[in-house]
């Protein structure tokens, strides 16, 4: 297949290695020209364009059969999120639109995120449940969502939507992080919880919706065990030889900014794709990279 991996960072650029390894034909968007010798090494062909730009996208080649666009802001607020995820997805949907050069439309994943699921009560959601976040960077993710579902009835985009839970893995994990420059903090009693993947399962789950999903289908990117943040530190106590971190009084502005407490189900995924974990638990996958 070609394919195209739209944000070749974090996530993308081992995706598009894994591709490539696979046989397929891949290429790497990236906004900085810099990053050419990091995509030739992982048999990625560069691609340089600033999708908000839809005039640099136009002189790039759109024939693909795969797309994938795991995009990130890069940080700032709600305004740098309207305009990488939603101005960035109608220019790319409209750069991808059937046309002479393009006869078909590719089969497209976005990787959005579990934060579009505000619930704070401990209850198990799935991709049926309300998705009313009271963070603005979170509803500006759900925006983006609907603009790549509508346009799969008006462009005939055969669409996916990957909502992804906290990513973890090779020089990146934020509490584990926090946890060992003794920064970590319980939330009150601790109860809140955490849901999570490790990079290599997220590009695990990306590669089963390119191959078998069901087009204009979301389905939740997550790892088998949510975990409470008092049993999650207790275990990396247990497992590193270091001390509880302390707790801090939970702060009444925490549900303003998007904190959220909730068991997201991958029960979908797993059954439609017949996806299996390589990291089922934070255990097997924290346990790797504190041996890293």
């Amino acid at each position: 297949m070609r394919v195209l991996i739209v944000g070749s960072g974090y996530v993308g650029l081992p995706l598009g290695a894994e591709l490539a390894r696979r046989g397929h034909d891949v290429s790497g968007l990236r906004r900085d020209s810099s990053a050419a010798s990091e995509l030739k090494a992982r048999d990625l062909t560069p691609l340089f364009a600033d999708i908000t730009q839809p005039d640099q996208l136009a002189n790039l080649p759109c024939e693909f059969d795969w797309v994938v666009n795991c995009v990130a802001s890069g940080g700032g607020g709600a305004g740098e999120y309207r305009r990488v995820y939603v101005s960035g997805m109608r220019n790319l949907l409209d750069w991808l639109a059937p046309s002479p050069q393009n006869a078909a439309p590719p089969r497209f994943v976005y990787t959005s995120s579990t934060s579009v699921y505000g619930q704070n009560d401990g209850s198990m959601v799935d991709e049926k449940s309300p998705t009313e976040p009271a963070a603005e960077t979170a509803r500006v993710l759900l925006e983006a969502e609907k603009v790549l579902l509508g346009a799969a009835p008006q462009k005939n985009f055969p669409a996916m939507i990957l909502r992804v839970a906290g990513i973890y893995g090779p020089d990146r994990g934020y509490w584990l992080k926090q946890f060992l420059s003794g920064e970590a903090r319980l939330d009150g009693d601790g109860a809140r919880l955490l849901n999570m993947i490790h990079r290599d399962d997220v590009i695990g789950c990306i590669i089963a919706a390119l191959e078998r999903g069901k087009p204009g289908e979301i389905y939740n990117a997550v790892d088998d065990e949510p975990v409470s943040q008092f049993d999650f530190f207790s275990w990396l106590a247990a497992a590193l030889g270091k001390p509880m971190p302390g707790s801090a009084p939970e702060n009444p502005e925490a549900r303003k900014r998007g904190v959220t407490s909730k068991r997201v189900s991958n029960r979908k995924l797993k059954a439609e794709l017949g996806y299996r974990f390589k990291y089922p638990t934070f255990r097997e996958g924290y346990a790797g990279e504190i041996e890293r």
